[in-house]
């Protein structure tokens, strides 16, 4: 009769030493691929990325150093979360699979940011080619609009990834985006009088009545125009202080621009004494002419005996700056009227002011 060899062995002891041995197997194979993979991402940000951002600063397209920026700015925690995700596939415990579907969430939300930040940084990037080309062309009118375009962009893209990664995270993206579209016709007719604003915003930057820095006068005010928002338009006034006008309301006003002006028309009068001989008077036109003649950017238009005043005989003068800037204006004003005064004192010519003279009978 033969001898049982197997009678002394325990077989659920040798099952937990199998089990165990396995466990640790997986732990260890589960902890080189973390190793492994944080020691490529490592070698991949410090000595690749490195070399490839030195490579982009010496061409001469701006382009690359953007995209190595990018992935410069992907901070290590994103690593790190890719390497125990990849890591966890090689480890079976109790709740591995909730750890692995939450840590799908994390990436994909993770992901979705730096998405979001990387289009960003395309959209200012091409905002910055757009406004430095302007400012080439002396086109910096579009600039404020380049900027509200690229605001509105940026926040659609937030709208859109957003709800892309609801979908993702089996959210039902139908029922929101019916609820959306209900709600925004709430919203619509809640924020009306800012959505009137926007499109007059963008009727503005199409149409051009005024951009910044034009001179313009809107009602009794009149400024700078420093800068044209989405809602509002923010002007510089004569008087220092800053005017904040929506632009639903400048798109439905009369508007004078002084900018767009390429010549200054100016009419203004003098009067002299009647007492003065009608010689001199035949002399005014040729005296005003002559000295306006002799300014700088002034053409001279015409100047006439007007009218017999109730105490002066009066002339008018017409003439044309070729500015459109007003202290020009006033300059050229200011000067015309010393040397008036000063040929009028040379010619015996006198400068009629307010009098009143009585004839008395006998």
């Amino acid at each position: 009769m033969g001898t049982n060899v197997s009678q002394g062995i325990n077989i659920p002891q040798v099952m937990g030493i199998d089990l165990g041995v396995s466990i640790g197997v997986d732990f260890l194979v589960s902890a080189s691929v973390f190793i492994l993979t944080i020691i490529a991402f490592r070698i991949f940000k410090y000595l690749i990325l490195r070399k490839l951002h030195y490579l982009a600063t010496k061409t001469k397209s701006d382009l690359d150093d953007l995209i190595i920026g990018i992935v410069e700015d992907i901070k290590w925690p994103f690593y790190v979360i890719i390497a125990f995700y990849f890591s966890l596939h090689f480890l079976e415990f109790e709740y591995s699979r909730f750890v692995l579907k939450a840590l799908e969430y994390a990436l994909l939300i993770i992901v979705v940011f730096y998405a979001i930040r990387a289009v960003q940084a395309f959209i200012d990037y091409g905002t910055r080619k757009v406004v430095l080309k302007k400012k080439r062309e002396e086109e910096v009118e579009d600039i404020s609009l380049i900027n509200n375009i690229s605001n509105i962009l940026k926040a659609s893209i937030w709208g859109l990834l957003v709800i892309l990664l609801l979908d993702n995270l089996g959210y039902d993206i139908n029922a929101l985006v019916a609820g959306l579209g209900i709600g925004g016709i709430a919203i619509a007719l809640a924020v009306q009088n800012i959505l009137g604003d926007i499109f007059s915003s963008l009727s503005i930057h199409f149409d051009k009545p005024f951009v910044v820095g034009d001179f313009i006068i809107v009602g009794g005010d009149a400024g700078t125009v420093k800068k044209i928002g989405i809602k509002t338009t923010r002007i510089q006034t004569l008087q220092g202080e800053e005017l904040v006008v929506s632009n639903n309301e400048l798109t439905s006003t009369r508007i004078h621009n002084y900018k767009r002006m390429e010549r200054r028309r100016i009419v203004f009068g003098f009067g002299v004494e009647y007492e003065t001989s009608t010689e001199k008077l035949r002399k005014i036109p040729a005296i005003v002419g002559e000295i306006i003649d002799s300014l700088d950017l002034v053409d001279v238009d015409r100047v006439h005996f007007k009218e017999f005043g109730d105490f002066s005989l009066n002339f008018e003068v017409v003439y044309y700056l070729n500015s459109s800037d007003y202290g020009r204006y006033m300059d050229s004003q200011q000067e015309m009227n010393f040397r008036i005064k000063e040929r009028f004192e040379e010619e015996g010519i006198v400068m009629a002011y307010p009098t009143q003279t009585i004839y008395m009978g006998k």
